[in-house]
C-alpha cells in the first residue's frame, strides 16, 4: 500500500461522501491517529485503519463513508489516572 508512505501530518482525512473526518496527527503503526481538535469534543485522538485509504494526494482520501467512519473509528483509551 505505497498511499500509506504519502500521508503527513495536518493532512485533511476527506470521507467517501466528501466529508472532512479530521486531520492526521500522525501514522501510528497501521493506524491513523487524527488530531483532537478534529474529534466532536475536541478532546480526544481518534484512530482509523490504513486500510480505509483509497488514495492520497493533498489529502488522504478514504473508501468509506463520513457516518462508516465515526460509527466505527477506535476512541482513544481513557489512562487510568483520567478515569479517576
Amino acid at each position: 500500500m505505497s498511499d500509506v508512505s504519502k500521508v503527513r501530518e495536518h493532512m485533511d482525512v476527506i470521507s467517501s461522501d466528501h466529508k472532512s473526518v479530521g486531520k492526521v496527527d500522525h501514522l501510528d503503526g497501521a493506524k491513523i491517529k487524527l488530531t483532537r481538535q478534529s474529534s466532536p469534543d475536541g478532546e480526544h485522538h481518534h484512530f482509523i485503519p490504513t486500510t480505509w485509504i483509497g488514495r492520497v494526494d493533498q489529502h488522504v482520501h478514504l473508501n468509506r463513508t463520513g457516518a462508516d467512519v465515526t460509527a466505527h473509528w477506535e476512541h482513544e483509551a481513557r489512562s487510568a489516572v483520567q478515569s479517576r
